[in-house]
């Protein structure tokens, strides 16, 4: 049961929209989770939403979220110890599955879609490789598989930029999600924008500790041995962009290569947040997937 009760939300009320919806709370296996939900109204397979490194809610891109919740029921949650999550944030990608799963069942749903956003996609992976009757479809972007190219490096691509970020007094995110060119610049300049436009009840930053515990996870995935994907029989949409420094876009392909039912999507000119770039684009994609 939800600490909170879950929101009446409107489907023709406009300001119901991921900027407003309310955060919530529910407990599992001892921790309280902080979660938002909308497009409850649709019913249907739930849309789990899995974050980034040292992301938190207000790091998801308002036109994602409700785009797709403009068709489906879509659940955003921090994992343990991220934002107003409680607990001790997970060392391996391992644990942060088993504590979706968790927060999977507590909120009482048999199955899921899953979309998992670059760390986030490679918890999806664990959950549907341990739990493959729990999701119905998997949405994977800017991410990679155990063992993949780059990926146990990320803590130094991310601490560069986060360093160029102060130097220049500029959010890393501009550096780390987007290309230099001036397309990738203008984007990146909006993407920030748009992650502004929730000014009441935003999360809490992530901790330095919860980074940290996150980059050791990350190193562990990449130093992992590959996991046997063509066991993973759902359907799979791949996205990137051609130009992604944080997870190299060669893990895409190689994810789209080793998944036997899978859709890969590269966008040009486009960085790890190249979803965020194109959203324009992507959304319209997820809902045709997920509607097939």
């Amino acid at each position: 049961m939800a600490d909170n009760p879950a929101p009446v939300i409107d489907a023709s009320n406009a300001s119901f929209a991921w900027a407003k919806t309310p955060t919530q709370t529910i407990s599992a296996a001892g921790i309280k989770f902080a979660y938002r939900e909308l497009g409850k109204q649709h019913g249907g397979t739930p849309v789990v939403l899995l974050n980034h490194l040292a992301a938190v809610l207000d790091n998801w891109d308002p036109r994602v979220v409700d785009g797709i919740a403009a068709k489906h029921h879509v659940i955003v949650f921090n994992n343990r110890g991220i934002g107003a999550s409680s607990g001790a944030t997970p060392e391996t990608i391992e644990e942060m599955a088993d504590d979706t799963v968790a927060f999977i069942k507590a909120m009482g749903f048999e199955q899921v879609d899953l979309f998992g956003f670059s760390m986030g996609g490679m918890v999806s992976q664990e959950i549907v490789l341990k739990h493959p009757q729990l999701v119905r479809k998997l949405i994977l972007a800017g991410t990679g598989p155990a063992g993949g190219e780059g990926i146990s490096s990320v803590a130094g691509v991310a601490n560069l930029d986060i360093l160029r970020g102060l130097i220049t007094f500029q959010d890393p995110k501009q550096f780390l999600f987007f290309t230099r060119t001036p397309d990738g610049i203008a984007a990146g300049k909006a993407f920030l924008a748009r992650l502004k436009e929730r000014s009441q009840d935003r999360d809490k930053d992530i901790a330095v500790s919860a980074y940290l515990a996150q980059l050791a996870a990350l190193k562990a995935w990449g130093n992992k041995l590959p996991a046997d994907l063509s066991v993973i029989t759902q359907p799979v949409l791949v996205v990137n962009g051609d130009q992604d420094r944080m997870v190299p876009t060669s893990n895409s392909r190689d994810l789209a290569q080793r998944l036997p039912n899978s859709t890969l999507v590269i966008y040009p000119d486009a960085g790890h947040g190249g979803i965020f770039q194109y959203h324009a684009e992507f959304v319209p994609s997820v809902l045709d997937f997920l509607a097939r």
